[in-house]
């Protein structure tokens, strides 16, 4: 019996490959983003927890690599950063929940950036350099600019902040140290993960932003997207 109901969801169902969720990803994602665009929020907050989960099954369906537990880890703290997000207006501990989620997310990302297999670890190239004075730049004008309003949360806040611009600093290492040409599109969606979080920073800490809510989301979607097919792409058996 068991066989038999096995065949029967090979053939009603055919083999979803990795390849297609990303599609499916991005395909969500577009109609999402229409509806954000739109003033759908409703139908957006159920729709938000259906996204990641596109990219989570698209990491498990892929051929194994050495650093996929790392970027499977890093999804699923990042849906649950999503999930707890929700409900950041109902109470400051959502927020603030959110945040620890997304934190470990980010360290998640940094520790699997680090191992991906390098054909070098020495940087002698000068625009690494100058693209890590940027980041340090963007790090400090960043905080200045926001430590006079966040009260009690300039500590946890800045440590995220941190955590964020080293994330950065590692994926631009990457693009000087990886083989594969998707190294460029990792660093992508690393600087959309840190223009995502400075909007949403300085939206809830400084001053509202016109259409928050939606540059925040499809700068984040996009991120998400960039680094896992990066990832995977990168780890592709040749």
């Amino acid at each position: 019996m068991f066989l038999l109901n096995s065949g029967l969801r090979k053939t009603l169902f055919p083999m979803i490959t990795s390849q297609r969720l990303l599609q499916g990803f991005v395909v969500f994602g577009i109609f999402y983003s229409l509806l954000l665009l739109t003033g759908n929020d409703t139908i957006t907050w159920y729709l938000k927890p259906f996204l990641l989960p596109f990219l989570f099954y698209a990491v498990v369906k892929s051929e194994p690599f050495e650093t996929k537990k790392w970027l499977l880890a890093a999804l699923l703290f990042s849906w649950i950063g999503d999930c707890i997000l929700m409900f950041a207006d109902k109470c400051e501990l959502y927020f603030i929940s959110g945040l620890v989620a997304f934190l470990i997310a980010h360290i998640l990302f940094l520790r699997l950036f680090y191992r991906q297999k390098s054909e070098n670890r020495r940087l002698k190239n000068p625009l690494f350099w100058i693209g890590f004075t940027l980041i340090i730049a963007y790090l400090v004008i960043m905080l200045s600019y926001l430590f006079p309003s966040l009260g009690d949360l300039k500590f946890p806040v800045g440590i995220y902040a941190m955590t964020i611009s080293i994330m950065l600093v590692m994926a631009l290492k990457g693009a000087f140290n990886w083989e594969s040409k998707s190294k460029y599109q990792v660093l992508f969606g690393a600087f959309f993960f840190v223009t995502s979080d400075s909007i949403l920073a300085i939206d809830k800490f400084h001053a509202p932003i016109s259409s928050a809510s939606y540059s925040i989301m499809i700068t984040y979607l996009i991120a998400q997207f960039c680094i896992t097919d990066g990832i995977l792409k990168l780890n592709q058996k040749k």
